[in-house]
């Protein structure tokens, strides 16, 4: 008796494990019958002759076993054939050639059995849980969860859901000012979901620019109404963010919903990610006037496009050059993330003014330098002459680079 109890109390916990992992009545059934059927298969060479019947509702199984009657004294196999004698103490009426059907009780094959069935439906059943769990997530990819801080390495940090689900935020998903302690509650957004080995491993994020569109989502309401759109985000995680959005209702103004009154809307998405100075820009499909929005706090003189190559050639007043350029060069790098063209940024030359175009020196000057430089902004020889430090710092070239560049343009001024 205490063997059937042990079958049966595994049959409850598998219910018990159905309830907390949402596991349908159909998947429990089928788990348990390829279960059992795995262990009669290793214990009788083949289940193919054996007809399992679960009962969910009172918790039990019931096993029976087909067998071909034979005369008495010719069994050559006993997981398939019975002799007449023993057939008919199941059924009296039974013949040479027919087949009854005799019940097996699963208990009475001893603790071994008893034991591998356990360990066939307990890997079953952690199969699932990783199936449930890969698929739950692969769902939530792209949106926002919350997870406490359970252990923090040098490389990754382990998050758990409600649920216990461990979630990876690696440093470089991490915003570079985020200092996390354990116990903290972490909001970011689940960017994939990999599966190696059935093994389900969720990869969250907070620098990802998914993460911004969705704080934006539940911030402002007339974006998750569809009133109001995100046509296009850039973010350097922990510095700036522009993003570009606009509205299908001509009362709202989409920049000042996002913005709300006194700031109160951002001010929030501003906090959770570590005081990232936002700007909100009014989208528009005109490439020129949403480049010049992109740039902004700077005041732009003309622009020049190459739509084919996706190239944008913006003159600025020189005191407005710095301003499009911004700290560090991130306003001009977030614009041409946003617009998606590649901006060159040039003085306006006033009349009587000389200068020069840094094209104009390939031949004593690698592209590539030029290329670097033209990406802060710097696109003419006295745009280069005249920039801070700090801003030629931002091209990452080396100090005697910056240097021939100096010597080169200044003798061209000296010639």
């Amino acid at each position: 008796m205490a063997k059937k109890a042990e079958t049966v109390n595994m049959v409850d916990r598998f219910a018990e494990f159905k309830e907390h992992k949402n596991i349908d009545k159909t998947t429990m059934i089928s788990v348990l019958e390829e279960s059992f059927r795995n262990v009669l298969a290793k214990m009788f060479g083949s289940d193919e002759n054996f007809d399992v019947i679960m009962n969910p509702d009172k918790g039990d199984c019931e096993i029976y076993q087909n067998l071909q009657v034979v005369p008495d004294g010719e069994v050559e196999n006993r997981n398939t054939q019975i002799g007449l004698s023993e057939a008919r103490e199941i059924d009296p009426e039974c013949e040479i050639g027919e087949d009854v059907t005799k019940q097996i009780f699963f208990e009475k094959f001893g603790r071994r059995a008893i034991l591998t069935l356990r360990q066939t439906l307990q890997g079953k059943i952690l199969d699932l849980q990783k199936d449930a769990v890969f698929s739950k997530f692969k769902e939530l990819e792209g949106e926002v969860i919350a997870g406490e801080v359970h252990q923090i390495w040098k490389k990754e940090m382990l998050l758990l859901d409600e649920e216990q689900n461990e979630l990876i935020m690696p440093k470089d998903e991490q915003i570079p000012s985020d200092n996390f302690h354990k116990g903290d509650i972490v909001r970011a957004i689940v960017k994939r979901v990999d599966n190696p080995n059935n093994n389900p491993k969720i990869i969250v994020s907070r620098t990802d620019e998914r993460f911004l569109r969705r704080l934006f989502e539940q911030e402002v309401p007339e974006i998750l109404d569809g009133l109001i759109t995100i046509k296009a985000v850039a973010r350097i995680p922990g510095e700036r963010a522009k993003i570009a959005v606009e509205s299908y209702d001509d009362r709202i103004d989409p920049v000042g919903a996002c913005v709300g009154p006194k700031g109160s809307r951002i001010h929030g998405i501003v906090r959770e990610l570590r005081n990232e100075n936002i700007d909100v820009i009014s989208y528009t499909a005109n490439p020129s006037l949403f480049i010049q929005r992109a740039l902004s706090p700077a005041k732009i003189s003309s622009i020049r496009l190459n739509e084919e190559e996706r190239k944008a050639e913006v003159f600025l007043h020189p005191d407005e050059v710095s301003l499009a350029i911004g700290k560090g060069g991130l306003n001009i790098r977030l614009a041409t993330m946003l617009t998606g063209y590649a901006i060159d940024v040039y003085r306006d030359i006033e009349e009587g003014e000389e200068d020069i175009y840094l094209d104009e020196f390939r031949d004593e000057i690698d592209d590539w330098v030029i290329e670097a430089l033209k990406d802060l902004g710097l696109g003419t020889a006295k745009a280069v002459l005249n920039a801070p430090k700090e801003v030629l710092d931002q091209a990452d070239l080396e100090d005697t680079t910056i240097q021939h560049v100096m010597e080169v343009i200044r003798a061209e001024f000296e010639d």
